[in-house]
């Protein structure tokens, strides 16, 4: 199969490794631009990008791809059978989603329609879940709104971080793709019930923020959540020697 692979953190990387093991053609890898990075400010290419351009895979980086029309005109001469998105990080126009045979499929870190949004993993160990999942959903224009195709439940470990919990989900969500991708075109999609949605909003750097008069157990998932980034934090130097015997210790069990 013709695919188009749309990703750039390294939690994209499994699904893109399995594809191309599957068999399958990647013509295109579309990706986020270079970042500035360090006190140097140096431009600092997504892990996608680097993983692609280490398998001779044509790599390109639209600022705003639903304003640039480089990535469909590229496209239509590609005429790929399917694109495939992990956590690209833009919101893709109708003229690319639609434009394979299979139209685009999307890979989200949660079970659909909880968690929708950007930050899946964290909101999931912030609000005590025991178990999260993986679903693969037909994209539409609308976020993390599409039909679903296939799910799978996880469960969440007591004491696990957000990094540790992503990467598990990304290696088991390369599979669950590639499952997905042999049976297009078999699958009868599903509609999400949207009474039934929640939200991970984008984390921001002062979520992080330690507040002491929350019980034990949010303090604990908070850790968690936000390891390594944006990282739970404390105000003054007492605050902070409190937070580094928190972390220290094993995690809190509800």
């Amino acid at each position: 199969m013709k695919i188009v692979f749309l990703g750039s953190p390294e939690s994209a990387i499994p699904s893109l490794r399995k594809i191309l093991e599957e068999g399958h053609k990647v013509e295109l890898v579309i990706t986020q631009p270079d970042k500035q990075s360090g006190r140097g400010k140096k431009l600092k290419a997504s892990p996608v990008k680097k993983f692609a351009l280490g398998k001779n895979i044509p790599v390109y980086q639209p600022e705003r791809i639903r304003k640039d029309i480089g990535p469909l005109d590229i496209l239509k001469k590609i005429q790929p059978d399917l694109n495939v998105v992990v956590a690209y990080g833009q919101i893709i126009p109708s003229s690319i989603i639609y434009l394979p045979k299979y139209n685009s499929i999307n890979l989200h870190f949660s079970l659909l329609p909880k968690y929708r949004g950007a930050s899946p993993v964290q909101w999931a160990i912030l609000k005590g879940e025991t178990t999260t999942g993986l679903t693969i959903f037909e994209l539409n224009e609308r976020m993390d709104e599409g039909d679903i195709l296939t799910q799978r439940e996880i469960e969440i470990h007591p004491c696990e971080k957000a990094f540790e919990l992503e990467k598990r989900l990304a290696q088991k969500g390369a599979n669950l793709l590639v499952d997905t991708i042999r049976r297009m075109g078999t699958l009868i999609p599903l509609k999400q019930n949207h009474a039934q949605a929640t939200y991970a909003p984008l984390i921001k750097k002062e979520d992080g923020h330690i507040d002491w008069s929350s019980a034990a157990v949010s303090v604990d998932r908070k850790v968690r959540a936000f390891y390594p980034w944006p990282s739970a934090f404390a105000g003054r130097n007492f605050d902070n020697i409190i937070y580094n015997i928190i972390i220290r210790q094993s995690c809190i069990r509800p």
